[in-house]
């Protein structure tokens, strides 16, 4: 085997030494790919931006259509008075002045704060307890077809079980009576329609909220909990340090969903308070909700869209600024499990 060498070069420079090229010459580099140097990226994101316009597109106008126009179009109609037919009269933001001044909108609005804070809170409260002591507990998934069952009856049908239930002659007053209650409270007057639907909503909407929150305590591995029993963590140690922290989107989105629906409580309002036989519910019982309803449908009176669409427009306002604060004050760094 011969080998053929090469003397090396004493004069000049090496064959591939800058020297050695010409002027102006660069040396080539690694050749990149051609799926890197596209502008638009690889195959695949040029297909879903292709695929953008199609599927986003109709649900996009659909939106825009069904609920950005017609709020846009309820501000506009909140600087104006109307009364549903003929001219508007521009009266620029009096309507919101003239709601703020009105204690019956104070009150209503009041009323719709209690039910997102007091019966939320006890809706939470209950949920979690729910779902702790359901975890374990054989025939769960019947135990959570049972609880969730109420939230799919009708409002009308616990206004007439209400009525059964409280009347002078009811259940209650019959079941009071041999424990020596004589004079109980009168259950329907009008001061106590209000405590019985947030009794109501407490009732029927727990199981709905136990059912999710239930739902993402399941995707927890067991191991877990195998861990707190080994450290003896007690039930509340464990719902504070296992629980929360791996369902905190959960949690989130079930507060935004109550928030949400809260502000728009209006049908178990009428049902429970339409009976007094003035056609709408006694004010005390009022929400938001109600009230806009009242100022625009109730035919009582000439119809004052300004002022019940400006009511409307604060709704929506408060939805918007609670779901945004519920949102950030309520992001976590994601947890993989």
């Amino acid at each position: 085997m011969t080998l053929h060498l090469t003397e090396p070069r004493t004069g000049g420079a090496p064959a591939h030494s800058p020297e050695s090229r010409k002027p102006g010459s660069r040396k080539p580099g690694p050749r990149k790919s051609r799926r890197g140097s596209r502008p638009g990226g690889s195959s695949i994101d040029v297909q879903r931006k292709k695929l953008l316009i199609p599927f986003v597109g109709p649900a996009f106008v659909l939106y825009t259509v069904l609920f950005i126009v017609p709020a846009l179009g309820a501000v506009w109609i909140s600087l104006h008075k109307w009364a549903g037919s003929g001219p508007m009269k521009f009266v620029g933001l009096d309507n919101y002045g003239r709601i703020f001044r009105d204690q019956l909108f104070l009150s209503s609005f009041g009323n719709t704060l209690l039910l997102l804070f007091v019966v939320g809170t006890a809706i939470f409260v209950l949920a979690f307890a729910l779902t702790l002591v359901l975890r374990d507990m054989a025939g769960k998934k019947i135990a959570r077809n049972v609880i969730f069952f109420p939230h799919l009856i009708n409002a009308l049908v616990f206004g007439v079980l209400a009525g059964f239930i409280f009347n002078p002659g009811g259940m209650v007053n019959s079941l009071l009576a041999p424990l020596g209650v004589t004079d109980p409270p009168k259950w329907l007057a009008q001061d106590n329609i209000f405590p019985l639907i947030m009794v109501t909503l407490v009732c029927t909407t727990t199981g709905y909220f136990t059912t999710i929150l239930m739902a993402g305590v399941d995707r927890i591995p067991p191991y877990y909990y195998e861990d707190c029993a080994l450290a003896g963590a007690s039930a509340f140690q464990r719902l504070r340090y296992v629980i929360l922290p791996l369902t905190w989107d959960v949690f989130g989105t079930c507060a935004v969903l109550w928030t949400i629906s809260s502000v728009k409580i209006f049908e178990i309002v009428w049902v429970f308070g339409g009976s007094s036989g003035a056609g709408v519910p006694p004010t005390q019982s009022w929400t938001a909700a109600v009230y806009t309803y009242v100022n625009a449908f109730s035919g009582q009176s000439t119809p004052a869209y300004g002022a019940a669409t400006a009511s409307a427009v604060l709704s929506l306002a408060l939805i918007s600024v609670l779901v945004v604060l519920l949102r950030r004050a309520m992001r976590r760094d994601a947890v993989e499990f």
